[in-house]
């Protein structure tokens, strides 16, 4: 039967009244229910055994403070049979102040029960729901206690048995969820999200994506003065595209898995290969020659380093077809006007220059096997990267004596392309090319950008032409962009040859440098040239019909959706 003495209940919402507060029952134990008389059923806010704190405007996270038997808290409203936590108070000295569970709350022990009073505050609208921090109820224990003398406070969720959650309703909290998920403290499951993308890539913010638009931008632009057309490939292929025998490294770079079909598979690492193989595909009904690029993501595992991800986008213009140096020389041309675009000179950026046919013509009187050169390249463009020491070992260990391994490392130190002359001869079809390549320089206008540099022989084994590579004067970056003829690749796949040459330029790197060198716009705002606002909920429609007229004429508009100060709007403006 409920108590005879009864115990003050001072609410934020009424006068203080006088309810009877049923005794407290063991908090964990369902062995002894309330029976309260019908007198005190009705009505729910009054009922002597309930006292709830729930969600105002600006909470998300709710708290039940409650002692009723499931089979009574069926007559409540929905919205409050399910909460978030009950509380009871147990054992203790008759009349002691329990210390404060949230922001205003406190309990106190009585005879015949025990009261929560909730005064009201000024941030609260008059309501019978008040506000408890959302720490208080998602914090990362699913259990807190206040202890206070010899009265204890317990906060716990409930659950299928607990007298706040109606058996009726089949609905529970979002927040009773995420808590019984949680387990134990040492579970997997209350360990937090990692925010951050995978290691090597990034996310793309609006700003970021703005900076990134504006690079496409200009790729696109000048593939589109070039006559260029645009293409694009999965970034899923069959891991054999890649797989080469000559020891690169993007063989060993690969995001390669087998798939739920049992196939071998690997995303992209970088482009050619797949344009070599739609090509390829309808090599008959091409008009050739093509001119084609393409902005593909592309994916290595690689180490990373200032301006170098496991993931990038990358510019790639390609020439199917023309068999002379004229479209090496087209493509630089191209690269340099892109660079003139944004701001960098010739002082900033060099592009090295070299022919894999002059080194091969220089390797073979050596006594390199044909077979071998492919390989040795690789190891050369390594150069920058290992220690001498490093490739010296590894040319040994494909068969090269000491002695042939010095004079390729003295020959890749040459300079000046009439030093190769006592190499390889003055009738050298390599070297007649070369210089082929610096005349049309300077009718393009791009002579001041080269530099012959015979290192240069780029870690792909598939060229087989000059090669390029452009390169910070400075010396702070690695390579900015490179390419090369691969009159052959094809012929790794089992079709005809078909020249071809053609660049990669990754946006990592440049934009690292165009930040480093203050060439770089700043994408902070979105720059829409025209904000619309109303200035009273009344005005909404006008505004609405301003800005789909605006709109209608080809204007961009930013409509604010909701109303807000003068000083607001011209912040959003700005």
């Amino acid at each position: 039967s409920p108590p005879t003495s009864p115990s003050p209940c001072i609410l934020p919402w009424s006068r203080p009244t006088e309810h009877p507060i049923s005794p407290p029952m063991h908090l964990h134990s369902a062995r002894a229910p309330l029976r309260p008389s019908k007198k005190h059923l009705s009505p729910w806010w009054s009922h002597p055994l309930l006292l709830l704190a729930a969600v105002s405007a600006t909470a998300a996270a709710a708290v039940t403070f409650a002692s009723v038997p499931s089979r009574h808290s069926a007559a409540l409203p929905a919205n409050h049979r399910s909460m978030l936590g009950s509380f009871a108070v147990r054992g203790g000295a008759l009349g002691k102040k329990l210390p404060t569970l949230s922001r205003g709350f406190t309990a106190t022990a009585s005879a015949s029960g025990r009261v929560l009073h909730a005064p009201s505050s000024p941030l609260l609208p008059p309501s019978p729901l008040s506000v408890l921090r959302r720490k208080d109820i998602l914090g990362s224990r699913p259990t807190h206690r206040f202890a206070g003398g010899s009265e204890t406070v317990s906060a716990t969720t409930p659950t299928s048995e607990s007298p706040s959650t109606s058996s009726s309703s089949g609905r529970s909290s979002a927040a009773v969820k995420q808590q019984k998920s949680r387990g134990g403290s040492g579970s997997k499951s209350s360990q937090k999200m990692d925010l951050n993308p995978p290691k090597g890539t990034r996310d793309f913010y609006p700003e970021d994506m703005r900076q990134r638009n504006w690079l496409f931008g200009h790729w696109k632009s000048i593939a589109a003065l070039y006559g260029f057309e645009e293409y694009d490939a999965p970034v899923l292929e069959n891991e054999d595209l890649y797989i080469r025998k000559a020891g690169e490294e993007v063989t060993q770079q690969l995001y390669n898995f087998e798939d739920k079909g049992n196939r071998r598979v690997s995303l992209r690492p970088e482009m050619t290969p797949s344009l070599a193989r739609m090509v390829m595909a309808k090599q008959r009904g091409l008009p050739m020659p093509l001119k084609w690029f393409s902005l593909p993501q592309c994916w290595r595992y690689e180490r990373m380093t200032r301006g170098r991800r496991r993931e990038h986008f990358q510019w790639n213009m390609d020439i199917w077809g023309v068999e002379g140096v004229t479209a090496e020389a087209e493509l630089l041309s191209a690269i340099t006007a892109f660079f003139t675009n944004v701001g960098l000179t010739s002082e900033d950026i060099g592009i090295k220059v070299n022919s894999r046919g002059a080194i091969q013509e220089i390797l073979l009187g050596l006594g390199v096997p044909e077979e071998k050169f492919a390989e040795t390249c690789v190891m050369v463009d390594k150069l920058e990267k290992m220690p001498r020491e490093a490739i010296e070992k590894e040319m040994q260990g494909i068969g090269l004596d000491i002695s042939v391994i010095d004079k390729i490392l003295q020959i890749m130190e040459i300079k000046d392309i009439d030093a190769m002359i006592p190499l390889v001869g003055s009738e050298s079809k390599a070297l007649n090319e070369l210089r082929k390549l610096f005349e049309l320089a300077d009718a393009y206008g791009f002579r001041d950008w080269l530099v012959f540099d015979a290192s240069v022989v780029r870690g792909l084994a598939y060229y087989t032409g000059i090669v390029f590579e452009g390169f910070d004067r400075k010396g702070e970056f690695r390579a900015i962009c490179g390419g090369g003829r691969y009159d052959k690749l094809l012929e790794t796949f089992g079709g005809d040859s078909l020249p071809a040459v053609g660049f990669g330029f990754g946006d990592a790197v440049i934009a690292e440098l165009l930040m480093a060198k203050g060439k770089m716009p700043s994408f902070k705002s979105a720059n829409v040239p025209i904000v619309v606002s109303a200035f009273e909920p009344s005005l909404q429609p006008v505004a609405i019909e301003a800005a789909s007229r605006l709109r209608q004429a080809g204007h961009a508009v930013d409509l604010i959706l909701d109303t807000k100060k003068t000083k607001q709007i011209l912040k959003q403006a700005d």
